[in-house]
């Protein structure tokens, strides 16, 4: 049986695609907001719709399939790919974990005498891996392999931490009654993969039904996503064939050209019309802008450099300090995972939301332009 390749070297292609949507749906949401469209655009997004509000179902709905391909990624890179081993899981874990304390110990320290946005302290410690690889595939070759991989490595060690912090910070009350009836769906999935099931539809239809009692639980229905992902049958070694690449591979080119484009075009419009330098540099959204640009660039670039200076770890192939403080830098932008955890914290629509994605937006943006500029200005060298 021939081995497949790994997931993180085969989809870098459409991940950088699929990031580069992503940029222009910001981008269109980010014009729509502060035109004459700004009304259209929030009563769309606004729309009533299976009572509640389109811009729920996307947060709630679409992104439950987004969080399946994130926990398939996860799943797949623990059993067989690029974090399967101990010693491989060592550079992106401990670079991981230092890139998600060091922002959210800044954001507390801009907003420790707001005890309401102190909610907030989550949002800057993910990472956009969509975006930041949209960003690397416009340096084309001049950024090695090993850096894009490294870097998706993070990202997806990033997004399993954002996803324990939603469940545990993020769920205020809880039903026990739907959660024993979506532990229960997962049972039935774990014991159909124990059983060696292999047809997709019994896991999907069943997710379904799981997907619906988290939502009734009250802890957050994308985490669902992630449940019914680890019950996915997946073994070592195994080929294009198996129940989780199979579906892996039909999940990502949706997830990457429609789910998150959709995702970000909704969330990302903030009306900037009006807003005085004093609202800008306001503690919530300047910590948390500093917070990805700063805080993300000295956990990941400092974790790093400590793990190769003390001989744990070799630097990653064909790559410089210069390029390796790029991609450290490219960490920050939060995009996608700090939108949803700042509707998480703050509330759809709330002027916290909106001054979240201020800080959002020009923290990710100054960190892709900032890791273009350094990655762009510097040359491969073989060690």
């Amino acid at each position: 049986m021939t081995r497949a390749p790994s997931p993180i070297r085969n989809f870098l292609a459409s991940e950088s695609a699929g990031g580069l949507l992503l940029m222009a749906a910001a981008a269109a949401a980010l014009v729509a907001a502060n035109s004459p469209l700004s009304d259209a655009y929030a009563h769309a997004t606004h729309l009533p719709v299976a009572g509640s509000t389109l811009l729920h179902w996307i947060n709630d709905g679409l992104m439950a399939v987004f969080f399946l391909l994130i926990g398939l990624e996860v799943k797949r890179e623990l059993v067989d790919g690029e974090l399967s081993s101990p010693r491989r899981r060592i550079l992106p874990g401990v670079a991981a974990v230092a890139g998600m304390a060091v922002p959210a110990a800044l954001y507390l320290a801009f907003n420790r005498g707001d005890v309401a946005a102190l909610r907030g302290w989550a949002i800057p410690a993910a990472t956009d891996i969509a975006f930041a690889l949209g960003v690397l595939a416009l340096l084309g070759k001049r950024v090695p392999a090993s850096l894009k991989i490294l870097l998706t490595a993070i990202a997806i060690i990033d997004d399993l931490g954002a996803i324990i912090i939603i469940a545990v910070a993020y769920t205020d009350t809880i039903n026990l009654v739907a959660l024993g009836a979506a532990g229960a769906g997962i049972a039935v999935l774990a014991g159909l993969n124990r059983m060696k099931v292999t047809r997709l539809a019994p896991y999907l239809l069943i997710g379904v039904g799981v997907w619906f009692a988290v939502l009734q639980s009250g802890v957050h229905a994308t985490l669902a996503g992630v449940a019914v992902a680890f019950t996915i049958p997946m073994r070592p070694g195994a080929d294009d064939h198996s129940p989780l690449l199979r579906l892996e591979h039909a999940l990502a080119p949706i997830v990457a050209f429609v789910i998150v484009p959709i995702f970000g075009f909704a969330n990302a419009g903030v009306d900037l019309r009006g807003i005085t330098l004093a609202q800008a540099l306001a503690p919530l959204p300047l910590g948390i802008a500093v917070a990805l640009f700063v805080g993300k660039q000295i956990g990941v670039f400092g974790s790093v450099y400590a793990l190769v200076k003390t001989g744990v770890v070799d630097r990653p192939a064909d790559a410089t300090w210069r390029q390796v403080w790029g991609v450290a830098i490219l960490c920050g932008i939060g995009f996608t995972m700090s939108l949803f955890i700042g509707a998480l914290a703050f509330g759809e629509g709330s002027a916290a939301n909106d001054a979240a994605k201020m800080g959002i937006l020009a923290g990710s943006f100054v960190a892709a332009l900032a890791g273009w500029a350094i990655l762009a200005g510097s040359r491969r060298e073989v060690r």
